[in-house]
């Protein structure tokens, strides 16, 4: 003999931001729980007068996994559960994790007014123009980077580590001094504070542990950034530059995709990086070059154009490739050409780090370095061509214009099975 029981939807409930304020849906919800939910401080806000007399209380802890096996045996079991929330539960809140975990048919959601509606009414700032960032957590910023590119508003929330003087740092790595930071602190709460600083004043400065930055650009960069940006844009060193039509060739057989980790191997000035990087919006970009002054070039360049999704990566080949991330996508502009023993060596690196149904582009200008790709693309049996180019631009000559032409290129293009 067995009982049944019918299933118990969770309420997920959002508090006021700061003052964690009670509604009368919420203290109704509450009387009636078997199980409540919650963070430490929002738990510490509910009376234990307003909860039900056999009410359990579960404080949401790391492993969230186990947290998320106790409601759901709760719910399974027909215990009214009900889960606390800060403000808004759907935007970077528990309610998104119990909605994939339990169902959108087993929760309901009541929100509350969220962090991001009440520093944008503190800034008179209209919010829908925004962009959200969360660093909780996370151990890279390439959501803060890829956020700088597009958007002239930004919400930033913050965490122990990614805390409001990290996000400075951050940006000032970048060269990113176009935006204005705001540190919100304890909004809604009677100790509120708002503090619009510079970015070099927040080094060493401390800030309360429920906080949100709010980013505003001040002016846009000097060169937009796009497709097919002029060569005499960029700083570049001895005419070492991949030219805009060989440039929109290799972009093009690398079919860069929004969320593409993308690899600019011998980078130069980092002319296929930047603009890999308008293409991989979502995604991550390093420009890998081992001479310091080239590599100085790309920082500038990025500067420029505000391509702050791009990691600047000083380092020798192949070594410089350790720790990081696999690539979808691998460009060889400048690390083919020298010794063939190194060229091997990279290219085998390149080629074993490169994800499953990933994209390679090399470009060779020496027949010996073309010959070797090849042959190595041929050996593992990747699927793969070569495209020659050879572009001629208008130069001024008496007075009227002729075609000057530019090097030859083999673009030589391979797919990882």
């Amino acid at each position: 003999m067995f009982t049944l029981f019918r299933m118990e939807a969770v309420r997920i409930i959002g508090l006021a931001p700061g003052s964690l304020d009670i509604t009368a849906k919420a203290k109704e919800a509450l009387a009636a729980a078997h199980l409540v939910v919650g963070g430490k401080r929002l738990l510490a806000a509910c009376p234990a007068m307003l909860l039900h007399k056999e009410a359990e209380t579960l404080p949401i802890t790391a492993p969230l996994s186990e947290v998320v096996n106790t409601i759901r045996n709760a719910m399974i079991t027909g215990r009214r559960t009900v889960v606390l929330a800060d403000g808004d539960p759907l935007f970077f809140g528990i309610a998104k994790r119990l909605s994939e975990d339990l169902g959108r048919e087993n929760i309901v959601v009541e929100p509350n007014i969220s962090t991001v509606q009440l520093a944008a009414a503190r800034l008179k700032l209209p919010w829908q123009e925004m962009d959200f960032v969360s660093l909780h957590g996370r151990d890279d910023f390439s959501p803060l980077y890829s956020a700088l590119v597009r958007a002239d508003l930004i919400a930033v929330f913050t965490d122990a580590v990614n805390s409001p003087a990290e996000v400075a740092r951050a940006l000032l790595e970048r060269g990113a001094d176009c935006f204005a930071m705001t540190v919100l602190e304890d909004l809604g709460a009677p100790n509120e504070r708002i503090r619009p600083l510079a970015l070099p004043e927040t080094w060493g400065m401390e800030f309360a542990p429920l906080n949100l930055v709010i980013l505003e650009r001040l002016y846009p960069p000097e060169i937009e950034l796009t497709l097919g940006i002029p060569d005499h844009f960029y700083l570049h060193q001895k005419n070492l530059i991949t030219k805009l039509p060989v440039r929109a060739a290799g972009l093009a057989h690398l079919n860069v995709e929004p969320g593409s980790t993308v690899w600019d191997l011998g980078a130069g000035c980092g002319s296929v990086s930047i603009e890999a990087s308008h293409l991989a919006r979502c995604g991550r970009v390093f420009a890998v070059e081992r001479n310091k002054t080239r590599a100085a070039m790309i920082r500038e360049n990025i500067r420029r154009t505000g391509a702050w999704l791009v990691d600047t990566v000083l380092g020798s080949l192949p070594e410089a490739l350790e720790g990081l991330p696999a690539p979808d996508r691998i460009f060889i502009g400048g690390g083919l050409g020298g010794d063939s023993n190194q060229e091997t060596s990279l290219l085998q690196t390149a080629c074993d780090r490169l994800k499953p149904r990933g994209k390679i582009v090399v470009h060779c200008i020496l027949l010996d370095s073309l010959h070797m790709a090849k042959d190595h693309f041929k050996k593992l049996g990747w699927h793969f061509g070569v495209t020659q180019l050879q572009a001629s631009a208008t130069d001024s000559l008496a007075g009227d214009l002729r075609f000057k032409a530019q090097n030859p290129v083999f673009v030589l293009w391979a797919e990882k099975p």
